[in-house]
């Protein structure tokens, strides 16, 4: 036997590569995708007059191409006058409000950091109440939101920034503190509003309620959604460089201040824009992203669009619950306040040691 007859017998064989692994993740934000579609028609069809599903795709349809009419008038007023507003206005808040929690609990790597939970709803609901008292809406509402909203994060991260060795555990008690702060002052103002001209119209609004939607309040809230929210999306892979710690950011090419600066203004016009046409919705930025890392994972990339998507199915559920379980409507803040609450409790729980311990 040759030399070279030796050497192919004992050359060692390359042995196959393993198969790829199947990702789940994957299909989270399609799933979601689908399961979004699935859940606004559904809202679009129930309620006390029920519309069958197809004449409500129909009706749609029947609004960009020459198709048969074959719903009756009223269906069609439902469906676009009523229902369709609602709908989208619950798409839009649900996909923000689970923006702004995913985006401070990755920003302040907190569980337990939420728009609510840090005192931002708080603040845009004084902005919100100083405006209705001067019988303003629109843009002014939204403004007067932000402004607050952002006044809320600016003392939260002072007071934070003031006692150190503890950031965690300080950026929910400041958040604590500003919200009740705030939170006073609406109480201040609702009780020396005028019980017949101002007050019905300012605790109707706080409650937090999709009762009164409309096709201008849908534009309203989406022009800062929309605008901070594709901001938040275009960044999120930067929140995993981030989430590495400033130094390591900074290493990379990242100016770690800047962007959580940023962040936290998308948050704060997010906020604005949701309590400025609904009130304060409670609860939606800590649950969802919990889920959707239950998921997916902690990779950003994933977990904000996947937020979005979840969190827009969340509310509109909620939302159509609201309207449909009694035959008075249950203001929508409520119905997330009575779910939310015990998961934020499970959620303390399980975080204790981290919340108690100074981040060990």
């Amino acid at each position: 036997m040759t030399s070279s007859s030796v050497d192919r017998v004992a050359a060692p064989v390359d042995p196959a590569p393993p198969p790829a692994r199947f990702d789940r993740r994957t299909l989270v934000v399609p799933g979601l995708l689908v399961a979004l579609i699935v859940v606004a028609i559904g809202a679009l069809a129930v309620g006390r007059y029920a519309v069958p599903p197809n004449e409500i795709m129909r009706i749609l349809l029947g609004q960009f191409l020459p198709i048969e009419q074959t719903w009756y008038p009223r269906e069609s007023t439902v469906v676009l006058d009523v229902r369709l507003p609602r709908v989208l206005l619950s798409i839009l808040l649900g996909a923000g409000l689970a923006l702004t929690g995913a985006v401070m609990q990755a920003v302040f790597r907190n569980p337990l950091a939420s728009a609510q939970v840090l005192g931002v709803s708080s603040g845009a609901s004084l902005g919100g109440v100083l405006v209705l008292l001067t019988g303003v809406g629109g843009a002014a509402l939204v403004g007067g939101a932000f402004l607050g909203g952002i006044a809320a994060l600016v003392l939260v991260v002072t007071i934070a920034r003031a006692v150190p060795g503890a950031p965690l555990l300080m950026i929910v008690l400041g958040g604590t503190v500003v919200g009740a702060m705030f939170q006073a002052m609406v109480s201040f103002i609702t009780y020396i509003a005028d019980p017949y001209s101002e007050l019905p119209s300012i605790v109707f609004w706080l409650m937090g309620s999709l009762a009164t939607a409309s096709y201008p309040k849908v534009l309203t809230a989406a022009i800062p959604i929309v605008v901070a929210g594709l901001v938040v999306l275009a960044l999120r892979w930067r929140l995993n460089i981030l989430a590495m710690g400033d130094e390591d950011a900074t290493a990379l090419g990242l100016r770690p201040q800047r962007l959580r600066n940023l962040l936290l203004v998308c948050v704060a016009l997010i906020t604005a824009g949701s309590v400025s046409v609904a009130g304060v919705i409670g609860w939606v930025g800590l649950v969802v992203p919990h889920l959707v890392r239950m998921m997916v994972g902690t990779d950003n990339r994933v977990v904000l669009p996947a937020s979005a998507l979840l969190g827009a199915v969340y509310l509109t559920l909620i939302d159509t619950l609201s309207r449909t379980i009694s035959t008075a409507e249950i203001p929508i803040g409520i119905l997330t306040a009575i779910i939310g609450a015990p998961f934020f409790v499970l959620l303390l729980i399980r975080n204790r040691r981290r919340l108690w311990g100074s981040d060990a």
